[in-house]
């Protein structure tokens, strides 16, 4: 990385947002500039050791070569068609995310809630023309706490407030129950239930990871009781857990997968439903579309990302630095940190609240050079790049120490 771009302070970008942007956002006073693996940089030059990685988005860092190859061999060559033509990229960005995810189909998106939405129109139209359930009936089991996205739709089966409050009417044909509680689960599932859609790990309710033999449960639920299990892995897939997928951790296929974020590379949005062949084959031409879905750029892009994922490298090494996690916030355990959650390289961490809200500790990690994002209370999430070093990672926790007082 080189010196600031702009001759603006962050300060003064700061202030000139505020009259002009939306305020659905309330992002921590830093204005970045510049990015490279597992750093970014500010318009005044200071650096900050990414640990956040756009919630996941940039799994493989900012502007990993090879990403940025592909994108710029596609930009000089075609970048949008449009489905109302074929491209020559589609074909093979399909087949290999389909042959990596162990399914047989794939409906391109762009965003993760364009995916859920589609997920959902997908099971619905399952329903009504594969089990028989009768017109406008369908049903589809979530969980609380869930985060899917900011549609209208999803809003409307999200239990936080913040996030339905003034929004409705809402969307019916959802019933909620409590995550991790097979029992539950198994009770709301009835001759109208199209699908249970659940996240394998609840990302924004704080990286909550259910009990050994849920995902399992889910499965054979789903299966004896004749419903989709749709698996939301748009935060939790893609190599973040430590495989590639979260439900692997069980060894469980769902009917359906949605995927995003990390998809994109951190270069352009692309989303995606996966599934098996007798479920996306509901779909016929005109009854869905995206003018931007399945772009060439996207489309290479997407291919590139599933070529590293090909590999196993970044699964292994967020396994393995997935310990260096954990025993770093073991040992902080009782030191401001009360309780947290990991699964490779991703952890919520719940912060003593007497030291602290996420929000502060957050604001007290920029001061040391390490950019992290709260959530729910005193909780930050941890979510580096997957191309972060140990080092790196150990320079992180040890900040952390620091401003808790450890």
């Amino acid at each position: 990385m080189t010196a600031p771009v702009t001759a603006r302070s962050s300060a003064d970008l700061i202030r000139a947002e505020e009259p002009v942007l939306a305020h659905n956002y309330h992002p921590l006073p830093v204005v970045v500039a510049r990015a490279e693996g597992a750093w970014v940089e500010d318009v005044e030059g200071r650096r900050y050791l990414d640990m956040l990685a756009g919630y996941s988005a940039l799994n493989f860092g900012h502007r990993h070569p090879a990403l940025i190859e592909a994108a710029h061999r596609q930009l000089d060559r075609l970048t949008l068609t449009s489905r109302a033509f074929h491209n020559d990229k589609l074909a093979e960005f399909a087949e290999r995310l389909a042959a990596l995810t162990g399914l047989d189909m794939v409906l391109p998106m762009n965003t993760g809630a364009e995916a859920v939405e589609s997920g959902i129109k997908v099971a619905r139209k399952w329903a009504y023309e594969v089990k028989g359930v009768p017109a406008d009936r369908a049903t589809i089991v979530v969980a609380a706490d869930n985060f899917h996205g900011r549609t209208t739709t999803i809003v409307s089966f999200s239990t936080d407030e913040t996030a339905r409050a003034g929004f409705g009417p809402f969307t019916p044909g959802f019933r909620i129950v409590p995550y991790n509680d097979l029992a539950a689960l198994e009770a709301a599932v009835d001759e109208t239930t199209a699908a249970v859609l659940i996240e394998p790990i609840q990302g924004e309710a704080g990286v909550v990871i259910p009990d050994d033999g849920y995902l399992t449960g889910v499965r054979e639920v789903t299966r004896r009781k004749g419903c989709l299990f749709i698996a939301d892995e748009i935060q939790s897939g893609l190599g973040r857990t430590g495989r590639t997928l979260a439900v692997e951790h069980e060894g469980v296929v769902p009917d359906m997968l949605l995927l995003g974020k990390a998809l994109g590379g951190g270069i352009v949005p692309v989303s995606a439903v996966v599934a098996h062949r007798d479920v996306l084959g509901v779909l016929r031409p005109g009854e869905h579309g995206s003018t931007f879905g399945g772009n060439p750029l996207a489309a290479a892009v997407g291919t590139a990302v599933v070529e590293l994922l090909e590999t196993g490298e970044f699964q292994r090494r967020a396994a393995e630095l997935g310990a260096t996690l954990r025993d770093g916030l073991a040992a902080l355990s009782g030191k401001g940190v009360t309780t947290f959650r990991a699964r490779g390289l991703w952890a919520g961490v719940d912060i003593d609240p007497t030291i602290g809200t996420g929000r502060e500790i957050g604001e007290r990690l920029l001061h040391e050079g390490v950019l992290v994002k709260d959530t729910h209370g005193s909780t930050i999430r941890l979510a580096p790049p997957l191309t972060i070093t140990a080092e790196e990672l150990r320079s992180a926790l040890e900040a952390l120490g620091k401003v808790l007082g450890a």
